[in-house]
């Protein structure tokens, strides 16, 4: 018989992902989406005959349990979020309510459903923010460095004790930087790629970044949710750390995106004090062995290969753009 998942954050990039896959699996798949007048379903449009929306929220409580009633699932992804590092800072108490409170509602709707309902939630790197050690791996100590990242460790820990007080099936994916063509363009990967094809197609003459010396492990979204499934296929339930266990700054991939169209970086990059954060990450590094040894995970999208596919799509469609507008 197919199984049916439900995943909150269906329309953003992790969750687009995950519905192409989990489709492919033969799932029957269900999505949350929360109510508002102009939806962005533009990352699922190819799959919309073939996903079913449900209203929902994560601070609703009442929303939830009536999405877990009329989907029955078998599966759950939580990967719904306030899912931008530096909005957080501006708006904390609703990052603390949706990521930290939102889990929680989520687990009691799971627990009082009277079904046996295998959960997934995304955790995070930044959890780790002021790195005491490097790579990091499970067992390294959390110092977040923003609500977001303190919302996300409130979750993770949320997880651990649902797990040990209700011997529910609850794993965490502490993921850390996956990137994407269909990455939101406020984080700092796509602004990169879609400035390159803005300034190579002559729409932007300059690009403004923040620190340019952070490091992060970059890598594809469509590796790391096929991650999140294998932990939901084991005997037990536990938590993964998913990376490639390389960093590279934030310069490096600016550089290596503006010689995928053959101009020098220097040119056009110039650095704003506004983007840097008020306490800031300087570089995370992951640790997948548990996952390679436990769940037989290992990315396979590279990093140039990652920020070529960016910059192609971008370029694309930037073109496609300016071919519609043309009269």
């Amino acid at each position: 018989m197919n199984k049916t998942a439900l995943i909150t954050g269906i329309t953003g990039q992790d969750g687009s992902y995950l519905s192409e896959f989990l489709l492919d699996k033969g799932y029957e798949v269900y999505g949350l989406i929360r109510r508002s007048s102009s939806p962005n379903l533009s990352r699922i449009a190819h799959i919309s005959d073939r996903v079913k929306l449900l209203s929902g929220d994560l601070t609703d409580q009442t929303s939830l349990d009536g999405a877990l009633r009329m989907a029955e699932p078998d599966e759950i992804y939580n990967l719904a979020a306030q899912s931008f590092v530096a909005t957080s800072w501006n708006q904390p108490t609703l990052t603390a309510d949706i990521n930290g409170v939102g889990f929680v509602r989520l687990l009691e709707a799971v627990r009082h459903s009277g079904r046996e309902i295998r959960v997934y939630q995304a955790s995070s790197s930044e959890m780790f923010g002021m790195v005491e050690e490097s790579p990091q791996n499970e067992d390294t100590k959390f110092h977040p460095r923003s609500p977001y990242a303190c919302a996300k460790a409130f979750s993770h820990h949320t997880a651990v004790n649902y797990r040990e007080s209700y011997n529910m099936f609850v794993c965490s994916g502490i993921l850390f930087n996956h990137e994407s063509p269909r990455r939101g363009l406020e984080f700092v990967t796509r602004k990169i790629t879609d400035g390159v094809a803005r300034i190579y197609h002559q729409r932007a003459s300059k690009l403004m970044l923040g620190n340019l010396e952070v490091k992060r492990d970059w890598g594809y979204a469509g590796d790391y949710v096929r991650a999140m499934w294998l932990m939901l296929q084991q005997d037990k339930p536990e938590d993964f750390v998913i990376a490639t266990g390389e960093n590279h700054t934030v310069k490096e991939f600016a550089k290596l995106a503006f010689e995928q169209v053959g101009l020098d970086w220097k040119k056009y990059v110039a650095v704003d004090p506004q983007f840097f954060r008020p306490a800031e990450v300087t570089q995370l590094c992951g640790d997948a062995s548990k996952a390679k040894r436990v769940l037989g995970w290992k990315p396979e999208v590279g990093f140039q290969q990652l920020v070529t596919m960016m910059v192609e799509a971008d370029m694309e469609r930037v073109a496609r753009q300016i071919h519609h507008s043309s009269p």
